[in-house]
């Protein structure tokens, strides 16, 4: 089984997306099926390693762009090539096409020019995300020469983000986004949530729910130590909440900070520390920050910034909880891999893995009020037992979302489709 893997960008700086794709697509490889990812340089250009991959002949690049302009493209980037690339990203064959314009849209011409030339080399199409030019791009090309796709729409089509931007996705929607949904041979959805609220409000009916991967190897937790001191020196003998995302309006951070300021003012309470790890709108952080300080509480809220590798397994090991109180979260990566570390997590209901963790008694489910929030994190940081106990179940309900479990049942999805084809 040969499958492309579309996607805007792979950069995990972008979103849980970018995160998902490379453990998903390990997963199906040692599986022995064939993947290979293509997408924009959007956002990785300059941020990975670019030494050869195990195999590859020696001085050979581990990543290129390629454009039809480009002179010397290599072979693996034509049209009738092996699948087999001598070009991968953290361990997946993946060709990069340069962004040209459209921070949000990513337009790449290029890009939409070898998906034309080379789907029919794939068995299926795995589309991530709608919105965006690749996205369109694939469908249209797969529609041409008879490929089946499957779209993932990453939470997009919820009632809540469709309401975001709301004349330009209508536009998108009636002129590209319905026909591209209509014509694939499925829509992968990641949690049951996700596909009720799509298709109770746009009418669609072949989902199928398939949840992400999550990874368990992390380190042991002792081994974080001397990272999570030496990035901050103020967690030194405190126990810690944790974030860990993108710092963007709809996680509903601003509010979380307002219930946890107010609750550690209490005596009991005042020991706590609160980690909020990544990046978001420059703006956006920086009224973060702002609200801190006007509390005089910059040793208490701290800002390590992106986290990732060692770094960020260490600070995820070390949590007490793991908090993720946003208005819309299509599946919350994050919160799998914090249970799958046996940390308990504290949830908006909005989130789309909140009936699962309520279900296991693997955290606490809150809503993005202040009130509601601080009395679920006075009831999480005042009993070890407790968390101890949730954790627990947080690792056992994360057993149901292992990478390999759910590799299986994407060759599943891959095999109907391509059969139904036939």
């Amino acid at each position: 089984m040969r499958v492309l893997h579309v996607i805007p960008s792979v950069s995990e700086r972008s979103g849980g997306p970018g995160h998902a794709i490379i453990p998903m697509c390990r997963s199906l490889q040692e599986q022995g099926t064939e993947v290979m990812i293509a997408t924009t340089d959007h956002g990785v250009v300059s941020s990975f390693d670019l030494a050869p991959q195990p195999g590859c002949p020696s001085g050979d690049p581990a990543f290129q762009v390629w454009s039809p302009t480009s002179s010397g493209a290599p072979e693996s980037l034509t049209r009738n090539s092996k699948l087999e690339t001598q070009n991968y990203y953290k361990g997946v064959p993946t060709i990069f096409f340069p962004l040209q314009w459209g921070e949000s849209f990513k337009y790449s011409r290029p890009l939409r020019t070898w998906l034309d030339a080379n789907v029919q080399r794939f068995d299926v199409v795995h589309i991530h995300a709608v919105f965006n030019h690749a996205c369109l791009a694939a469908a249209a090309a797969c529609r041409k020469h008879h490929v089946p796709y499957v779209v993932r729409p990453l939470g997009t089509l919820d009632p809540w983000s469709m309401k975001q931007k709301p004349l330009r996705k209508f536009l998108f929607w009636q002129f590209a986004g319905k026909r591209m949904l209509q014509a694939a041979a499925a829509v992968h959805y990641t949690a049951r949530a996700e596909q009720s609220a799509a298709e109770e409000s746009l009418g669609l009916n072949h989902g199928r729910v398939i949840p992400l991967g999550v990874e368990t190897n992390l380190p042991p937790r002792a081994n974080g130590n001397e990272i999570l001191f030496e990035q901050l020196t103020d967690l030194m003998g405190h126990a810690y909440v944790l974030v860990l995302s993108r710092l963007h309006p709809k996680k509903g951070l601003d509010v979380f900070v307002d219930a946890f300021l107010s609750l550690v003012e209490q005596k009991d309470f005042n020991d706590w520390r609160l980690v909020l790890a990544g990046e978001g709108p420059n703006e956006y952080v920086q009224a973060l920050k702002q609200k801190v300080s006007a509390h005089g509480a910059e040793e208490v809220v701290l800002f390590p910034g992106w986290l990732e590798g060692d770094e960020k397994a260490a600070f995820l090991r070390g949590a007490s909880l793991l908090a993720l109180p946003s208005y819309h979260e299509n599946f919350g990566l994050c919160v799998m891999e914090a249970l799958a570390a046996g940390v308990p997590v504290l949830v908006s209901p909005h989130v789309n893995l909140a009936d699962e963790i309520e279900s296991a008694g693997a955290g606490w489910i809150a809503p993005v009020r202040k009130t509601d929030l601080e009395a679920a994190l006075a009831e999480a940081l005042g009993c070890e037992d407790e968390r101890a106990k949730r954790g627990r179940a947080g690792e056992n309900l994360s057993r149901e979302f292992s990478c390999q479990r759910v590799a299986l049942r994407l060759n599943e999805m891959y095999a109907a489709v391509s059969e139904a084809k036939n």
